[in-house]
């Protein structure tokens, strides 16, 4: 378990940008045949990733690592697999995934085990967890029953499709809310012009984009914007009061994921591109 610490306005306007990358940008994930589990300070975020390949990956951690016996004795799990077909068992559960299927698993669930269907072609599940105060069921989400949401225009390139999956209106969670949103040819603008959301923070993860291609993801306060060349399968931690909003130099996709105080989707603070610097 990795640890990444919260830090201010005031500090991220004095780092530089290995100091940037260090605290918001989670550059290894998805390594075939392990898991690997990052424990972010702000809303006690846990982002990770499980890649099996021949032989199944078990949720495990040890109980100096949480205080806990299992990894959801106090906590909730969003899954989404983002690479070859692949299944998680739940409690002797199996649930099968296909590519941008989703999986919600409420507190208590004891054991979570990842498999791939083909080795060659392995799963790459991201993985999300948030506390939890209240038991909610295990809900796979298909990528076709996703709420789909189009925004945006051909002359601002930024025509999208946000894809809902665990969100007030599909899979119930207590925090969390996820899913990803999927770029129109020739659209390269993501969530621009950019917003905050002081009631909760945000992960972001980009996925099918080529390997010597790049996004550039703002952040910072909107008067003292930062960035972070970002490519394929890396995450990137957007604290509350900091813009998110990426350029890419290719098409991409990119999970969201969201967890505080209040699941409304367009809870937002938005900052107009007049006041940005």
């Amino acid at each position: 378990m990795h640890l990444r610490s919260a830090h201010s306005p005031e500090a991220v306007a004095r780092m530089n940008t290995a100091e940037l990358r260090r605290a918001f940008l989670i550059e290894t994930l998805f390594v075939p045949g392990t898991i690997d589990l990052t424990y972010w300070e702000t809303d006690r975020t846990i982002i990770g990733s499980a890649v099996p390949t021949g032989t199944p990956l078990a949720l495990v951690v040890s109980p100096q690592e949480m205080a806990a016996e299992f990894f959801l004795q106090r906590r909730e799990l969003g899954i989404i697999n983002l690479g070859g077909p692949g299944a998680v068992e739940t409690d002797a559960t199996r649930h099968p995934l296909a590519p941008r299927d989703s999986l919600y698993v409420g507190r208590g669930v004891r054991s979570v085990v990842f498999h791939s269907e083909d080795a060659a072609n392995p799963a790459r599940f991201f993985l999300i967890s948030y506390p939890a105060h209240a038991v909610h069921p295990v809900t796979l989400t298909r990528v076709d029953d996703a709420r789909k949401v189009p925004l945006g225009t051909a002359e601002k390139a930024n025509v999208r499709t946000i894809y809902q999956q665990i969100h007030e209106g599909g899979a119930q969670s207590c925090q969390l809310v996820m899913g990803f949103t999927e770029m129109a040819s020739g659209s390269v603008w993501n969530t621009f012009p950019p917003h905050t959301h002081l009631r909760r923070s945000e992960v972001y993860v980009y996925f099918d984009l080529p390997a010597d291609q790049t996004v550039v993801q703002l952040m910072g306060a909107g008067d003292e914007t930062r960035h972070l060349m970002v490519r394929a399968g890396q995450a990137v931690l957007s604290p509350a009061w900091s813009i998110h909003s990426g350029c890419g130099s290719s098409a991409y996709r990119f999970v969201w994921a969201m967890g505080g105080e209040n699941q409304r989707f367009d809870d937002m603070d938005p900052v107009p591109v007049s006041q940005l610097r």
